[in-house]
């Protein structure tokens, strides 16, 4: 009977694992959140993963602005300057400027309301299919049809890159604004792609490709 006795703990123990491995990965998939529902949300809602600051809440997805691309913007500004930027642009949403502000330290800051339309892009007039292919950009992904996200910090060294605190907000981000406004990955685009900007360096380029590479 001692052989049937090893065989019968055995079963239990691969039972017990198996209720174990279930336990792990039932909990891991409770713990993920739903980004497609919280970008349904109006108010302020929590994102997992976002340290956001609400200077202008999200209204009914109904009212937003038709947002069809996404520009990733950088400034020269220093460590710090997403918050005052941030700040200016919720007192003057118009400005030349940007709808979401990502500090160097990951802080994401959302300055204007989703209805309005900030000053920012130069009109798509990039047309020399350096890093894309602009036949479907030139003068077609501008700032009225693309919400911007300007990545603050590289002052004075404007090839420096994106922190790694910026990079991993950028993963949740740019899904929440991809879900919320039904934006396609290869509608994410570098400032630098559309426009013709400073030739020291290629603005934004890193982060939209990184953006369009998770999106596959």
């Amino acid at each position: 009977m001692e052989p049937v006795h090893r065989k019968l703990a055995m079963i239990a123990r691969l039972l017990a694992l198996a209720f174990c491995v279930v336990a792990i990965f039932t909990s891991a998939s409770a713990q993920t959140p739903d980004l497609s529902a919280i970008a349904r949300q109006s108010g302020t809602p929590d994102i997992p993963g976002l340290k956001m600051v609400w200077l202008a809440p999200w209204g009914d997805l109904s009212n937003a602005h038709p947002w069809r691309n996404i520009i990733v913007h950088q400034t020269e500004g220093p460590a710090g300057s997403a918050r005052w930027g941030a700040s200016e642009q919720s007192k003057n949403p118009t400005r030349r400027g940007v709808t979401v502000w990502v500090e160097t330290d990951g802080t994401v800051y959302w300055s204007v309301p989703e209805n309005l339309v900030p000053t920012h892009g130069d009109g798509g007039n990039r047309n020399d299919n350096k890093y894309i292919d602009n036949s479907p950009t030139y003068h077609q992904v501008v700032g009225n049809n693309s919400i911007g996200v300007e990545f603050a910090g590289n002052y004075p060294d404007v090839t420096r890159g994106a922190t790694d605190a910026q990079i991993a907000v950028w993963r949740i981000l740019v899904a929440v604004l991809r879900a919320r406004y039904g934006i396609p990955v290869d509608r994410v685009y570098a400032h630098d792609w559309i426009d013709f900007k400073d030739a020291r360096y290629c603005e934004g380029c890193a982060l939209a490709t990184l953006a369009r590479e998770w999106g596959k």
